[in-house]
């Protein structure tokens, strides 16, 4: 007998969706078995698209779906909460786009609903389940490069300037820091296994006030620091480096979705490549799929204490260069 497939139901068919399914492509037992909208015409173009049995125009009759093992969410940031919030009031263990939302204190309130109702959740940070990020581990772990001392990353694209876009939309929660910043910072914490202890920013807020350049230093107990920097105006190297006092490891660009990275000691090159089964989302999927069918409540790759960790970090970082959301 054919083994039942896990149930997955997405709430916004949107581009992140669009890799969210074709990952799925890359699990067998896994399948997208609904899709929630609430423009009629988007849901019937995705659900043709990747032979979805079931549609809704209402996220409440998702949630409340009885078939449905889990939830995925990737509508923009501002509308995670409420999102995540439906979903585990309903009883379903929930997978959310990143940020898991827009400040800490929404994500709090997430944290302490899902262990109250004792449900799994996990914000995705689909960088953190790449497979090449277990060979960088492997070297960091084998301590090859020595002490870590300095991380240096960029995550800089030069976006179309359509002011009505989401990223560039106030109301909407846009900006570099959440929407590409977020992976810096949580790339950051993994090399480093803690919070920092000091943080500066600068950043440049633009006409639709958000932030489109943004600079950043976080100074961590050992003295080791990163700076990284975010922005929607130019195309840069999106190269992630971990500098140690004997190497230095280089995540290639683009680092948040790379399949390649060098060891560099001793004036010699090691390059791994790892290429993805399918879009790379299908690695982040299989943690949350491995993690509810064994109970757990929440990934130890990507645990929630450290979500919210990051969520109090890019508060911090957001007061710095005064940018709050006429909404919070």
């Amino acid at each position: 007998m054919e083994k039942e497939k896990f149930k997955w139901g997405i709430i916004g068919p949107g581009r992140i969706a669009n890799k969210f399914a074709e990952g799925i492509t890359g699990i067998e037992n896994a399948e997208i078995f609904a899709i929630a909208s609430r423009n009629k015409e988007r849901a019937n173009t995705f659900a043709n698209k990747y032979g979805i049995k079931k549609i809704y125009l209402s996220y409440e009759e998702l949630v409340n779906d009885q078939d449905i093992d889990a939830i995925y969410i990737s509508t923009p940031h501002r509308f995670h909460f409420e999102q995540v919030l439906l979903a585990l009031n309903a009883g379903k263990p929930v997978l959310c786009e990143k940020p898991l939302t827009v400040n800490s204190t929404q994500s709090k309130i997430l944290v302490e609903t899902a262990r109250k109702n004792n449900l799994f959740l996990m914000e995705a940070v689909w960088t953190r389940f790449l497979p090449i990020y277990n060979v960088v581990r492997s070297w960091l772990d084998e301590n090859l490069i020595g002490d870590v001392k300095l991380l240096n990353s960029t995550f800089g694209i030069n976006f179309p300037r359509n002011l009505e876009d989401r990223k560039f939309n106030h109301e909407l929660a846009g900006g570099g820091l959440l929407d590409l910043g977020v992976y810096n910072i949580a790339i950051s914490q993994w090399v480093m296994k803690q919070n920092p202890t000091k943080v500066s920013a600068i950043g440049y807020l633009g006409k639709t006030n958000v932030d489109e350049l943004l600079a950043v230093n976080l100074q961590y107990e050992s003295g080791a620091v990163s700076q990284f920097s975010c922005n929607l105006l130019s195309k840069n190297e999106n190269d992630f480096i971990i500098y140690g006092s004997k190497g230095y490891i280089r995540i290639h660009n683009m680092f948040w979705g790379a399949t390649k990275a060098t060891l560099y000691v001793d004036d010699k090159e090691t390059t791994e490549s790892q290429p993805f089964r399918a879009s790379g989302f299908e690695y982040e999927i299989e943690e949350a799929m491995n993690c509810i069918q064994a109970g757990k409540l929440e990934s130890s790759i990507m645990p929630l204490d450290q979500t919210l960790a990051n969520m109090e970090l890019m508060d911090k970082i957001r007061k710095e260069i005064g940018l709050k959301y006429s909404f919070e």
